[in-house]
């Protein structure tokens, strides 16, 4: 943000001046005349607030990127609103008013938030969106208003007070005028309700009429699915019979008369697949079932299967992207890739050399999927009407492909049940590019199967991690990140869960989000750091807004914005959790060779290394010293690696250190499954690349807790 200009408050004319201030500011940052007196407005009556309650404050006008706003920062150091919430909520009743300033600031501002506390005063902020034809202001030009500003002398305030009055004047004059405008319009409108009642309830018995026949169709449909794919899938399987000769040989004629006739079967399979699902989509009988995928799981499976789309020889090439660092979606695997194999499937149709490219990114809450090729193109006027039923767009590649003008808006529909939309970009001649955003969590899902965790459910083996999270989305992600790790999530998203749960639990770390629903996480800072009971329980702060400065000053211990990555998450709970530990690391290995490899790539951290030269002496060291985490080879000789992890887990000492398999042994499916609910990681020795080595080892004891930063 860039600082504009500062205002002390201690008279009642410097009111007046941050009235005046306000209006020069907004003026020279391109707001029109009626939102400069919205701002002017809305600030003399905080201002005000704050000389009236609080005896004097701060003004500061700021301006944000991204988008640009106007903002306005007003802090007093007075006694604070007690009855903030009832205030907001229109309930307060005062005989000086307090509080209406507040309400009707709030409905002429975009943003507007206040933070009120007992004795410490309070800070109000509001702001306005830029115009959409302002311009985006450089660096400089807001240098350079910062000094127009500051070179102006303060108006007299009775000039001030004189222009207020006339901007009132012209208010009630507008105000008057739009009443007997509406008078007018109301007599109008009386004089011809009846006939649009009358008009009205005739296009209610037709809209009934056409309503009652379209779910007619649309249930037909939807029921006859199986007697509609049946017959043409028998015509299909007889036909492929008939070529692949297995009752013997056909002539020149027939083979040429039963390929026409299964080119026709399958445009009509084509053809009855899409009006069925369509018909479907519209019965509301689609259901959708969703589960947790990866997107690069999802990719590898199309790169497959839509590789014979691809004919012999053809100029196209078709690339799928690798995801990078992409969460888990929460939504019906089935349906993205429908959505994708139409998308591919039209690119392909319609591209005769180059490309076609198929991506995801993470856009906040959704990803959207692209599938960009460079084909003939769309015109602008047909980039709509491609999404119509049975509309299929001229071209000299149109008679060449078979297609039902169905795929598109059948499309549409599968996303839009998803929670998602569909966009296209496309220039004729240049290629074009579909794009469905999918949300991250199906948003109509009854519950995610993974939270939230019961309480009940906790591990002896994990340290408990308390989520205050409000939204859903983001809890979902937090649980992904902290799987395969030493942590396990409780979450709750409210206040009072909050509460409940640490009633039954003492959790290793609390992650606080501040913005909740109707509620605010300061509240329960507050409350936990004024309680001897936990106190001492490090709290991260994850929210939206840089409030760092403010929560630390409450006491939290750490601070992120969202949204987070895995290992900067982890490092923090690390570093918070084993704040004034001692870190010890047991590397259990016959070889010493590797025991000093390992030892020399974590030489620059906090670590003590404690070794074991087999399954014995690694038992016995974990039993005594009780390290933070242990490296464990499972090829070693009298005690092997397995039995040593079976020993740990089942003795109440140990059980809880979190291990790191680090091998050489090639495991099986079944093996490894065992050893993933009994370990935070398994390492390969064979890795090819030291890189490599060195950076899957360190990622694996951040995932055991370890801080390896000094």
């Amino acid at each position: 943000m860039t600082t504009l200009f500062t205002l002390e408050i201690h008279y009642e004319q410097d009111v007046v001046q941050a009235r005046q201030r306000t209006r020069e500011l907004a003026e020279q940052l391109g707001f029109d005349a009626q939102d400069q007196t919205r701002l002017a407005t809305a600030v003399s009556e905080i201002v005000r607030n704050a000389f009236q309650y609080a005896s004097g404050g701060t003004v500061e006008f700021y301006v944000a990127e991204n988008p640009q706003m106007f903002l306005i920062r007003v802090q007093d150091q007075g006694q604070g609103i007690s009855d903030l919430a009832n205030v907001l909520q229109g309930r307060y009743v005062s005989q000086t008013g307090m509080g209406l300033g507040i309400l009707g600031t709030r409905r002429l501002m975009d943003l507007f938030e206040v933070e009120s506390l007992p004795e410490q005063g309070t800070t109000v902020v509001m702001g306005k969106t830029f115009p959409k034809r302002a311009p985006t202001l450089t660096e400089s030009q807001l240098q350079q208003i910062q000094e127009t500003v500051l070179g102006r002398s303060p108006q007299n305030p009775y000039e001030e007070i004189q222009r207020q009055n006339q901007e009132l004047l012209r208010a009630m004059a507008e105000l008057r005028k739009r009443e007997e405008e509406l008078i007018r319009l109301n007599q109008e409108l009386e004089e011809t309700n009846r006939g649009v009642v009358a008009l009205y309830a005739e296009l209610d018995e037709k809209a009934s009429s056409l309503q009652q026949a379209n779910e007619l169709k649309t249930r037909f449909l939807s029921n006859m699915s199986h007697e509609f794919r049946t017959p043409l899938n028998s015509v299909l399987s007889l036909s492929r019979m008939l070529l692949a000769r297995m009752d013997g040989d056909l002539t020149v004629e027939q083979e040429k008369q039963v390929t026409f006739i299964q080119r026709a079967a399958d445009g009509l399979s084509e053809l009855v697949n899409d009006l069925l699902d369509l018909a479907k989509v519209e019965a509301g009988k689609i259901e959708v079932r969703p589960s947790s995928f990866e997107v690069s799981e999802l990719f590898g499976t199309l790169r497959g299967m839509l590789r014979p789309l691809l004919v012999q020889g053809s100029a196209v090439a078709l690339i799928f992207e690798e995801p990078k660092q992409m969460p888990p979606l929460y939504s019906d695997e089935g349906k993205v890739a429908q959505i994708l194999r139409n998308f591919v499937s039209n690119a392909l149709k319609f591209t005769e050399r180059g490309e076609v490219r198929v991506t995801a990114v993470q856009m906040g809450s959704t990803v959207t999927f692209s599938v960009s090729d460079t084909g003939i193109g769309i015109a602008p006027e047909d980039q709509e009407r491609i999404f119509e039923d049975f509309v299929q767009i001229e071209s000299h590649l149109q008679k060449q492909v078979k297609g039902t003008g169905l795929g598109l808006p059948l499309t549409r529909r599968l996303t839009e049940l998803l929670g998602g939309r569909v966009s296209v970009r496309s220039q004729l001649g240049q290629g074009s590019t579909f794009s469905a955003a999918i949300p991250i969590v199906y948003p109509h899902a009854d519950e995610l199967p993974t939270l939230p965790q019961p309480i009940a459910s906790l591990k002896a083996i994990h340290l408990p991690i308390l989520v205050v999270e409000d939204h859903t989305e983001t809890l979902f992600i937090y649980e992904k990140h902290l799987q395969q790790t030493r942590y396990q999530l409780i979450a709750t998203r409210t206040l009072a869960q909050a509460r409940q749960a640490l009633q039954q639990f003492r959790p290793a770390a609390i992650i606080l989000d501040i913005l909740l629903e109707g509620q605010n996480g300061w509240t329960l800072l507050q409350e936990l750091k004024g309680d001897e009971a936990t106190r001492d329980i490090p709290v991260l702060v994850i929210t939206v807004i840089d409030n760092e400065k403010q929560a630390l000053v409450l006491g939290a211990n750490g601070f992120l914005i969202k949204p987070v990555e895995r290992l900067p998450l982890l490092h923090k709970l690390n570093t918070l959790i084993n704040q004034g530990k001692i870190q010890t690391l047991l590397l259990i290995d016959d070889d010493p060779a590797y025991r000093y490899v390992v030892k020399q790539l974590l030489v620059d951290t906090p670590l003590q290394i404690l070794e074991a030269a087999n399954g014995q002496e690694g038992l016995a060291f974990a039993h005594s010293e009780q390290p933070t985490a242990i490296l464990l080879d499972l090829e070693m000789p009298t005690i092997s690696g397995l039995d040593v992890l079976d020993r740990l887990s089942h003795n109440d000492v140990t059980r809880s250190i979190p291990v790191i398999i680090y091998s050489s042994t090639q495991l099986d499916v079944e093996l490894q499954s065992r050893l993933a609910e009994q370990s935070i990681a398994i390492l390969s020795k064979e890795t090819i690349s030291q890189a490599v080595a060195t950076s899957q080892l360190r990622e694996a004891f951040v995932k055991a807790g370890l801080v390896l930063d000094a």
